[in-house]
């Protein structure tokens, strides 16, 4: 038998998925994370997960990982300290930035401009300058590399970026630096602009530079030290590292280039999203995981998650490939709170985390919060993951009661009730960031709902969105580590082009992403991955020519030997350009990156079927609950008693080890073969 195993750490807890490939058997446990130390709460998990299969650390195969240790470096400013190395007259480039402010005429008063990650006076430059197209304008010079890389020398520098510009058209001057950054000083790690983001515009580049630096030396301790753990625990198996693309990447490449891994909590969620709406018959999506600190969300299409090019950490953004999950600061842990100056109720996007975490968890909060307000509902079990957290209805009740208070209100239920009707309202925004905003209609798109929050406040976001039916995972609340566990090794290449239409033949083009190909495969074959078992795809970024942005475009592999190529690549970029936009122009086209990315076999994981009902479900309890100010009694469903056709009614609850699922009165959820619930409004 083949194992592999999914971790996923979260803000509250730590999930851990263990997936036998050839029946498709799982074993889950969902253990509290521990922030200090995550490796603690992982290997935690992944010692009660085997004990529950009955199998040996030693027969894993694969233990694949989604992380937030690069995430919470930034969120937290408990980076490294950053030496910058640029080009002459450019000291000032992550000070300069870019124009753009959020918000407008007000963001000039109250938005806080991000502090740079390299700080100045940890930034030097060194005299030399490449051209545009990579020719020589000035040498570099050596000694005045030395002398500036000196200055760094006892300022306690604990990782080196190089940015120089227009080194994306030539690598030899970063790489030389990089060179004589070995002798100056040596052991600090040195991450090059030109490995990590071989693309034009100097502020992105070094940003994105800087930031990999700033996140290298703590994963490298982070993988280091659970790599050894796994080792010394018996886990013989291969360490992967879930990319922010939603693909895997060795250990080792991970820490070569962690800014890769920014997203990578997030992007296994999708992916086991992808995974579940297939096995359901669905194949356009909105992943909604709401966790116990933030809900993340993302629109696929055709089984294929939206990847975007940048991605966004609190108000750091970089230029990294990465599912497009929006994230909003709405999760269990959550905290209600009445301003005194307005009396109005706000919800986070302050959260409990996961010490002390909420009221009801016993463990010292007092704060009210979404999960409390749950409680107060009646929506909630008395005990969550699988027994190990017992709810205290008491403390909820008093937590929530301040909020009634603060508003004037006569009891808690109906300040309950006030903290998820806002909540909801709050990820609705977040839903519509990636549907309306984006030019798609969520009625046209199954929302799947996951995280351990999730399934509670689906059905009320099918509702909000019109996107039917809500489907409820089976393990909602270890999807992500699913994701993480279903997923394949990948890797990208890309370079700038900027090449009008008018100046490129199809031939070009064809010979830019096939030797991008080959670079990337490369790198995957390093990992293990064999040619033969390889897949490619690729994209452009594509504008009119005189434009001051650009699109991307993905680009059919079958175009490469297509002499009408580029007419194929302007129409799709047109197509594309008026959906976002609504108008087109009649200039000239122009080629400004090109990518490829490369992917490994998807695993044999084979899908599990549930026996046929036989009769009506039946339920474990009835308990009352409130919805819509009034109190309704509630069926209880044990969701590891329900069979494939069996259809829940609500109003009714279906609880299980990692989650629990609400459906509300009007409302009805199938069990579908694969196990997942399929929430759909009852006709009449």
């Amino acid at each position: 038998m083949t194992y592999r195993l999914g971790v996923d750490v979260g803000g509250t807890f730590t999930d851990v998925l263990l997936v036998e490939e050839s029946s498709g058997a799982t074993w889950r446990a969902k253990t509290a994370s521990t922030p200090v130390d995550q490796a603690v709460g992982v290997l935690n998990g992944i010692g009660r997960v085997c004990a529950d299969a009955g199998i040996e650390l030693r027969e894993i195969a694969q233990v694949l990982h989604g992380t937030t240790v690069a995430t919470n470096a930034i969120l937290e400013g408990k980076g490294a300290t950053v030496g910058l190395v640029t080009t002459h007259g450019f000291r000032q480039v992550l000070q300069i930035a870019r124009s753009f402010v959020p918000g407008g005429l007000a963001g000039w008063i109250i938005w806080p401009k991000p502090e740079p990650l390299a700080a100045l006076e940890n930034t030097v430059e060194v005299r030399e300058r490449l051209a545009s197209d990579g020719s020589v304008v000035r040498p570099l010079d050596e000694d005045d590399v030395r002398a500036q890389l000196g200055k760094l020398a006892g300022r306690g520098i604990q990782a080196l970026a190089v940015s120089l510009i227009n080194s994306f058209a030539d690598p030899r001057h970063e790489r030389r630096v990089a060179e004589i950054a070995a002798e100056v000083l040596p052991g600090v790690p040195v991450s090059l602009s030109s490995d990590v983001l071989p693309e034009l515009r100097e502020y992105e580049r070094t940003v994105t530079t800087v930031a990999n630096g700033y996140v290298q030396p703590q994963v490298r301790r982070y993988i280091g030290t659970l790599s050894e753990r796994l080792r010394d625990g018996g886990v013989a198996g291969e360490l992967a590292i879930l990319r922010s693309d939603g693909g895997l990447s060795a250990a080792e490449a991970a820490v070569g280039a962690p800014v890769t891994m920014l997203l990578s909590g997030p992007a296994g969620g999708v992916t086991g999203a992808v995974w579940i709406a297939e096995q359901c018959g669905y194949r356009d999506l909105i992943t909604f995981d709401m966790g116990g600190t933030s809900t993340d969300v993302a629109l696929v299409q055709g089984l294929s998650p939206r990847i975007g090019r940048e991605t966004k950490i609190g108000d750091l953004t970089v230029r990294a490939s990465s599912v497009d999950v929006r994230t909003v600061g709405a999760g269990g842990g959550s905290i209600a709170h009445v301003p005194e100056l307005t009396r109005a109720l706000r919800v986070g996007p302050q959260s409990a985390g996961a010490d002390p975490g909420p009221a009801a968890y016993g463990k010292g909060g007092t704060e009210p919060t979404v999960t409390d307000a749950n409680v107060v509902l009646g929506y909630l079990p008395t005990a969550l993951a699988g027994g190990e957290i017992a709810l205290d209805v008491d403390a909820a009740r008093a937590a929530v009661g301040k909020v009634a208070e603060g508003m004037g209100l006569g009891s808690a239920e109906a300040a309950a009730a006030g903290i998820v009707d806002i909540v909801n309202e709050n990820m609705l925004g977040g839903l519509r960031l990636v549907s309306v905003q984006q030019g798609f209609d969520p009625r046209d798109f199954a929302l799947v709902a996951f995280g351990g929050a999730g399934p509670l406040h689906a059905n009320a976001l099918g509702r909000l969105t019109g996107a039917w039916p809500v489907i409820v995972p089976p393990s909602p609340g270890v999807l992500c580590a699913l994701g993480d566990a279903t997923t394949s090794k990948r890797s990208e290449s890309a370079r700038t082009v900027l090449r009008r239409f008018a100046d490129l033949a199809a031939g070009d083009l064809a010979a830019i992403l096939r030797e991008l190909a080959g670079e990337a495969g490369g790198r995957l074959a390093g990992q293990g991955v064999d040619a033969a078992d390889q897949t490619v795809s690729f994209q452009v970024d594509v504008r009119y020519h005189g434009q001051g942005f650009e699109i991307g475009v993905e680009v059919d592999p079958a175009w490469l030997d297509d002499p009408a190529a580029l007419d194929r690549l302007a129409g799709a970029f047109d197509a594309e350009h008026e959906r976002l936009f609504s108008f087109l122009l009649g200039t000239d086209h122009e080629l400004v990156n090109a990518r490829a990315t490369v992917s490994g076999p998807r695993p044999e994981v084979a899908a599990v079927t549930l026996p046929a009902a036989e009769g009506d479900p039946e339920p474990v309890d009835r308990h009352p609950i409130h919805v819509a100010g009034e109190s309704v009694e509630a069926a209880i469903y044990d969701r590891t008693t329900l069979r494939a056709g069996h259809v829940v009614t609500g109003p009714a609850i279906v609880t299980e080890m990692d989650s629990t699922t609400l459906v509300l009165p009007g409302h009805a959820a199938t069990v579908h073969p694969s196990g997942a619930l399929l929430i759909n409004p009852v006709e009449g």
